[in-house]
């Protein structure tokens, strides 16, 4: 199954089509790794999340960006974790986003990320953590389905980085208020990024706004689909497999009248990792595109840069490399 996206006006535009992966599939570990080599950038159906999960945390969670900015305000700002607003990152990117940022491990769970549930019902963050289970489940699956598919060795060599305990993984939800009117000016919601982590498991309303861009730098619309998952490939994936697989640039555009919320599971190594081509693919040294940095060290280089920067430089063999610069 496939779902043919739409060019978005006044840029260049070319027919794509969007992998629809069914994860039942006895063919899917092989549609997975194309997508992953072809787009950086797939659909997921058949996941077997419960719907009235994914229901009731939408329902929450709208509950949760409706309080009073008082009292969102006293879980924030991010420590990275909490509460934001506009502001994203350091480097003085803004949007119209608000957004809540959680630890996926509940037990590194920060004062501000405990304060964003204190407003809150109890089932919310229950249900949080149900679906924080969920998504780690789903990211493990689909890596597993790529080390069964390029046949990397060690077995778990990359499922294993978002299925231990000491996973980096977080959840961000995103919301981006609805306007009184629309009009024909798009505004940035999120500007334009890849993810640093090795891949994105993405869920929104069914509300409009994001967008991939494609080799040839066209911008796309994905259609929304609230019952749906969408994976996105990361930096540290493109890098670990050498840049077979390549880390999509996206960005969320926000001109309707709808409220838009998404919810985003960063599967990311532990903090310690080393991050480098993955020997079983690339036997040689000297064909390394990349070289080796830990997932600490290019996560604060990545956040202390702006949202369009191009991060992965700092990991290409054939530019100068110090680690005193980050």
């Amino acid at each position: 199954m496939v779902v043919l996206l739409q060019p978005v006006p006044k840029f260049k535009t070319s027919p794509v089509i969007i992998p629809v992966l069914d994860l039942t599939d006895p063919t899917a570990k092989t549609q997975i790794v194309k997508a992953c080599e072809e787009l950086g950038f797939f659909k997921v159906v058949n996941h077997g999340v419960r719907p009235d999960l994914l229901t009731k945390l939408y329902e929450e969670a709208t509950k949760l960006f409706a309080l009073p900015q008082s009292l969102k305000d006293k879980a924030g700002p991010p420590d990275p974790f909490g509460y934001g607003s506009k502001r994203i990152g350091l480097k003085g990117d803004v949007g119209c986003v608000e957004y809540i940022l959680l630890n996926a491990n509940s037990h590194l769970q920060s004062t501000k990320t405990t304060a964003v549930f204190r407003e809150t019902p109890t089932i919310f963050r229950e249900m949080v953590e149900e679906y924080m289970e969920v998504m780690k489940g789903m990211s493990t699956k689909v890596l597993e389905m790529v080390e069964e598919e390029l046949g990397i060795e060690p077995k778990g060599k990359l499922s294993k980085l978002v299925k231990v305990e000491e996973s980096d993984s977080c959840l961000r939800m995103n919301y981006y208020k609805e306007k009184e009117e629309t009009t024909a000016k798009e505004e940035i919601g999120f500007g334009e990024h890849t993810d640093p982590q090795l891949l994105s498991v993405l869920r929104s309303n069914d509300t409009e706004g994001l967008q991939i861009c494609l080799k040839d730098g066209t911008w796309v619309s994905v259609p929304p689909d609230h019952s749906s998952f969408f994976v996105i490939v990361g930096d540290t994936l493109q890098v670990m497999t050498n840049g077979k697989f390549k880390s999509v640039k996206h960005r969320v555009l926000t001109n309707t009248k709808r409220s838009r919320l998404s919810m985003i599971y960063f599967g990311g190594p532990p903090l310690t990792e080393k991050i480098a081509p993955l020997a079983c693919l690339v036997p040689k040294q000297e064909d390394y595109l990349y070289k080796e940095l830990t997932w600490s060290q290019y996560k604060s280089s990545s956040y202390k840069t702006k949202l369009g920067d191009y991060r992965l430089g700092l990991f290409e063999k054939q530019l100068p490399f110090s680690l005193s610069n980050i």
